[in-house]
């Protein structure tokens, strides 16, 4: 188990170890759950183009690029 500190901005560090454990990237995007009371992120990955996908991943992705634009 690894304890990180959240900035005053909510973000927060992920360990080297586990970054590189999971092969999580600098521009890696990561989905963000909340269940029973604990955050899990998971590795999120964008399908190739004309890959089928279905439709909870479809909504999935188009949520995460909403927020993505709401960014900027």
């Amino acid at each position: 188990m690894h304890v990180v500190k959240v900035t005053r901005k909510g973000q927060v560090t992920l360990p080297k170890k586990i970054r590189d454990m999971l092969e999580i990237r600098e521009g890696d995007l990561l989905l963000v759950d909340v269940r029973e009371g604990s955050i899990v992120l998971t590795k999120g990955e964008i399908p190739p183009p004309g890959e089928p996908v279905g439709e909870e991943d479809y909504g999935r992705l188009i949520e995460e690029l909403d927020r993505e634009r709401e960014r900027f």
